[in-house]
This record gives C-alpha cells, structure tokens and sequence, in this order.
C-alpha cells in the first residue's frame, strides 16, 4: 500500500509523542531530524509498519529500548482466554459457526497498541454488540468458503495479543468445517508493540490446533522479501490466506497472493478509503482491491 500524507502526519505525530518525556531538546531534535530523512527517502511504496521498524532501530540508538508491551501482552491474553468458553459457545450456536468465528475474531482486531491511542475494555465489549458493524461481505465469504475447499493449506497472519485467541476459535472452527485443510500461523519474530509472537502462541494454545512460524523479524506487518526462509515457504505453500489487522494489509496489499484480509478500520485513513465508520469490520479479498 502506498504511504499517504495522513499516515506520515500520523507517524510523525507519534514519533513526537514518543519522545515527549525526554527533556534533552538537542538529542530530540537530532532523533527526529532523521525520523524525517527515513521518511523523506522511503520508497513509495514503503508501509507504515515498515518504516516503524527502522523508526525503532533509531530510536535504541538515541534512547534504549523501546516501550516493553510485556506485561499489557499477559494482561490482554489472560482477559481474552476468560472469555474463551463463553465466546466459543456462542460461536458454536450461531447459525453459520465459522462466519461468526470471523466476526469475533476480527472484534479481537481492536486490541491494538500500534494505531490505537487508547484501548479501552468497555469499548471491546461493545462490539460484540454492534451487528451493523458485525456484518461480512458475503459474496466474499462464499468465495473464501470455496478456496478452502478447494485448498491444502492454510495461512493465518496473525497480529495481535489477546486477538490471537480469537484466532484460535476461528481456526478451531475452520478445522471443523474443512478437515483437509493443514493450518499453520504466522507470528511476530522479534518483540513488536503488543503483537503476537511464538511465546504468546504458545499461551494461548493456538500451538494446539495449528503449526506456528516466526517471520523471523520486528516488522509489525508481513514484508515478504524480509521473511525467513521457513515463513518465505510456508506462505508459498499456502493455497488460502487470512491476513489480519492493519498492517497486514498495508504491507501485503498488492502482492497478488491470494489473500483475505480481516479487519476493524481504526484509524481515520482506512475509514476514509472504505467509507465506514471507525471500528467497522472488512472482509476482503485481494484481488478486489484496488
């Protein structure tokens, strides 16, 4: 996805907030001087995800390490998996199990430490009450319920805690409904945000009902020339794709690949480009997007 001037204000803006509480002018001044010059000489199709990574190379430079999302990681994993058996029975008496299994994973979508500027429970809760925002494309479903049956393996791109076991329900889910299918994960391959990687796989017991691979780097999306040669050959072997979150989609729309991509649109810009309303969920294929 081509970088727009209301993800470089946007980017730029956290950047300056993320060095507020430092009190050294010059050393701010100077770390900031080249947050622009990254951005000023990216490639234009250079995403937002990607260029947070080389943002954060630079920031260890100047000032440590960045924020530890540790402890909020457990915090939202623990509450998620609280809620597992409530949701999964709820989920098991809908009227299509796997589409609701969609929509409440993509809910899971809003616990988001990257693009969001406060992750509130009360605000997760009500979504799974808005049905208007709930709703999935259907002609798009029936069509990914078609590659499914029709493929072999199947690629979850994975990207944030607490989401992740909703994922598992999904997968649980599509396990059901397509035994054939040989499901795998990919997840995080270096601390990034509050997104997902092996440790956080592991406690959520996603590891009981699909393989898990690490991307093999800190880039908060999917940039497929970065991949380790063990994520590269999973994704080539996977014959059906579900990318979630943002930057999922920033850093694989146009790849060609065939890819779903679920997501809740938090943040002006994707709400913008898909004419909803903030937190709406989307449902799409890649090769309808244009």
């Amino acid at each position: 996805m081509r970088l727009n001037s209301m993800c470089i204000r946007c980017l730029v803006d956290k950047q300056e907030a993320g060095i507020a509480k430092f009190k050294d002018e010059e050393k701010n001044t100077a770390y900031m001087k080249e947050i622009a010059k990254i951005i000023g000489e990216s490639d234009d199709e250079a995403s937002s995800a990607y260029l947070v990574y080389l943002f954060n190379q630079v920031y260890r430079r100047y000032f440590g390490e960045v924020k530890d999302y540790s402890e909020i990681k457990k915090e939202y994993n623990s509450y998620v998996l609280a809620m597992e058996d409530e949701l999964y029975q709820e989920i098991g008496e809908a009227k299509d199990p796997l589409a609701q299994s969609i929509v409440y994973a993509r809910i899971g979508n809003y616990i988001d430490f990257g693009a969001m500027q406060h992750v509130e429970r009360a605000e997760f809760l009500e979504l799974f009450q808005e049905k208007e925002k709930n709703l999935l494309d259907q002609s798009v479903y029936e069509d990914f319920l078609k590659d499914c049956q029709k493929g072999k393996n199947f690629l979850l791109l994975a990207d944030n805690c607490g989401e992740i076991v909703l994922d598992k329900l999904f997968l649980r889910e599509l396990k059901k409904r397509f035994p054939h299918l040989i499901l795998s994960v990919m997840v995080r391959g270096e601390e990034v945000l509050n997104d997902v990687t092996i440790k956080d796989a592991e406690e959520t017991g996603i590891c009981t009902v699909a393989k898990v691979v690490s991307n093999g780097n800190g880039v908060g999306g999917t940039v497929v020339d970065m991949l380790s040669e063990e994520a590269r050959q999973v994704l080539d072997q996977a014959d059906v794709m579900l990318a979630k979150g943002q930057a999922n989609f920033e850093t694989l729309h146009g790849c060609g690949r065939n890819i779903y991509y679920s997501f809740l649109c938090k943040c002006d810009w994707f709400s913008g480009r898909f004419g909803v309303e903030k937190y709406t969920g989307m449902f799409l294929r890649e090769r309808d997007c244009v």
